[in-house]
């Protein structure tokens, strides 16, 4: 089965900047998080580690932000993966072999 170039660049194209939030935060959060548990003040700071697991206030991910965040990423990975070995394969077929 050929696998359709365009509909993978579409799909990477369309998640790419959609994790890029979700992504960012958890990096930045987590982080911040242990930092600020390193220097003994993580008490003052699980409003961040809240964020990090997806409550938003009101708003409350916990059950699923973490499997939105992973497929997420799956997928961009998938995508990206297959893109490069596209990319690979048509620059190995460019060159002339140098057999005589």
């Amino acid at each position: 089965m050929a696998i359709n170039k365009t509909r993978i660049r579409q799909l990477h194209s369309w998640f790419a900047p959609l994790m890029l939030f979700p992504v960012l935060l958890s990096l930045i959060t987590g982080s911040l998080f242990q930092i600020a548990a390193i220097t003994g003040k993580s008490e003052d700071f699980l409003w961040l580690l809240s964020w990090h697991r997806g409550k938003f206030g009101r708003i409350n991910l916990e059950m699923i932000y973490p499997f939105l965040n992973a497929f997420g990423l799956l997928v961009l990975a998938v995508t990206g993966i297959t893109m490069w070995f596209q990319t690979r394969k048509r620059k190995s077929q460019a060159r002339p072999s140098k057999l005589k």
